[in-house]
C-alpha cells in the first residue's frame, strides 16, 4: 500500500503516513496532530475509508471548474480539523467504477463515511461556510493536542 507524504504544518518536518483505521497521523517530530488529506487511487480507495474519525470523500475530475472552485475549502477543512476528520480525494476520470459503486452522477460529490458506511452526502460546489457546517454535523469532540 502507498503511503501519503504530509508536512507538519507546525514544524515543516515531512510524515509518511500509511492507510490505518486505528488512531490518527502525528507528526513523528514535534507529535502534532496532521491535517489527514489524502489522494487516493483505484488501488488504494477502500483502505483508506478505513479510519477512527469520520471520513470525507471528495469526487472530483481535473476538468471540473466547480471541483477546482471548492478543494481549497476541502483541503481547509482537513487541516482545520486535523485529528477530527480524514479527507480522500478521488479523480473520478482514473477510478470510474468506484464513482459508480457510490452512485456518483454529478461532481463535486462529497460524502461523509463513518465505519465504512456513507452516513451523507454533499453534490456541487457548496460556499465554505456551508462545507464547514454540513462537516461540523458529522464531527465527534475535538482531539486533544
Amino acid at each position: 500500500m502507498a503511503a501519503t507524504i504530509i508536512t507538519c504544518p507546525n514544524c515543516g518536518k515531512r510524515n509518511r503516513i500509511q492507510p490505518a483505521s486505528e488512531g490518527v497521523p502525528r507528526c513523528g517530530s514535534c507529535h502534532r496532530l496532521l491535517p489527514w488529506l489524502v489522494d487516493a487511487s483505484e488501488e488504494s480507495f477502500d483502505a483508506e475509508l478505513s479510519a477512527s474519525v469520520p471520513v470525507v470523500v471528495d469526487f472530483w475530475a481535473p476538468w471540473c471548474g466547480p471541483c477546482k472552485w471548492i478543494a481549497p475549502a476541502v483541503e481547509e477543512l482537513g487541516r482545520t480539523h486535523a485529528g477530527r476528520v480524514k479527507v480522500v480525494r478521488l479523480n473520478i476520470d482514473d477510478a470510474p467504477g468506484i464513482a459508480d459503486r457510490h452512485n456518483v452522477r454529478g461532481i463535486p460529490t462529497l460524502l461523509v463515511m463513518q465505519n465504512g458506511q456513507e452516513v451523507d452526502r454533499l453534490t456541487g460546489a457548496a460556499r465554505k461556510p456551508d462545507l464547514m457546517a454540513w462537516l461540523e454535523r458529522h464531527l465527534g469532540a475535538p482531539a486533544p493536542t
